[in-house]
């Protein structure tokens, strides 16, 4: 690899805003916050608007807007039943 080319890689911390969930992970991003995490270190604080713990697959609260396909669009609009 050549030197001085590849951004710093380190571990920080990234806290969901919504929920307030923080998880430690390694990135590229950097930040003036900074939070101390459960082993004493202190590592950069990254805030993101959403994350596995707050985003709607991972929670399970995924609403569905094309729950019904063609077929069934098609029969409710002409009134044909399914029976």
């Amino acid at each position: 690899m050549k030197q001085g080319i590849h951004p710093d890689y380190h571990e920080v911390v990234f806290q969901d805003s919504s929920t307030g969930f923080q998880f430690l992970s390694g990135s590229t991003a950097t930040s003036d916050e900074t939070v101390e995490w459960e082993d004493g270190n202190t590592y950069p604080l990254i805030r993101v608007e959403i994350s596995s713990d707050s985003h709607p697959f991972y929670t399970g609260k995924q609403k569905f807007t094309q729950a019904d396909g063609a077929v069934d669009r098609f029969n409710k609009k002409y009134g044909l039943s399914n029976d």
